[in-house]
């Protein structure tokens, strides 16, 4: 049986949290989040977690050159399936279109592929960016991520969404922060206030 974490660093904060933590940062300055990006992805690898990023704006130079001066090899890393770099829209937007389900079942799979590899634990940070606003199904957003605190109770993959606060209007990331339980503010981790439990945010606000 293979040693699996518990509790993990997250590369930007002092803390260390649960595996399978559903955070948010919410972000003014880009490099806010180019910053907890890499960071977060670094602290997977020196840790042997499998990471994934699913980013527009992320090129694998950058990452391969911010790995090379910690003495990481991205290349190396790639080709063991320990790090991936996906297009935000390539991910979230399939054939024009935000599903949910096929979301979700992206995670698990991911999840569960990690625990073949042998990785004792896995994280993932995703950009989400303001085209999910116009998508078909872009309206399901926060159904999504609600879910996705389910899923994570037994597919626990440490997550961490970006929103730009100057891209979203304030009731939208105000419902943002209702759907994760945690949220990074200045480089530290804190419980959301906000936080509504998925069960009843899903009562509340999904009408089938």
């Amino acid at each position: 049986m293979l040693h699996h974490h518990t509790e993990v660093s997250l590369g930007f904060t002092d803390e260390k949290e649960p595996v399978g933590t559903h955070m948010c940062l919410v972000y003014t300055e880009d490099e806010e989040r180019v910053d907890s990006l890499l960071k977060f992805l670094l602290s997977g690898l020196q840790g042997g977690e499998r990471t994934a990023c699913f980013s527009d704006k992320l090129t694998e130079e950058t990452i391969r050159e911010y790995l090379l001066k910690n003495h990481i090899s991205y290349d190396e890393r790639k080709a063991e399936k320990a790090i991936t770099i996906t297009g935000t829209s390539d991910v979230y937007f399939q054939n024009g279109v935000f599903d949910p389900d096929r979301m979700l079942n992206t995670l698990i799979t991911y999840y569960k592929e990690a625990q073949e590899l042998g990785f004792p634990a896995s994280r993932l940070i995703g950009e989400m960016t303001p085209e999910i606003q116009q998508v078909p199904g872009g309206e399901r957003l926060l159904e999504y991520e609600s879910r996705v605190s389910i899923l994570l109770r037994d597919h626990p993959v440490t997550t961490v969404c970006q929103y730009n606060a100057n891209l979203f209007d304030g009731a939208t990331i105000l419902e943002v922060l209702k759907v994760h339980p945690k949220m990074i503010i200045n480089g530290t981790v804190i419980t959301n206030p906000f936080y509504i439990e998925p069960e009843a945010y899903l009562k509340g606000h999904i009408t089938r």
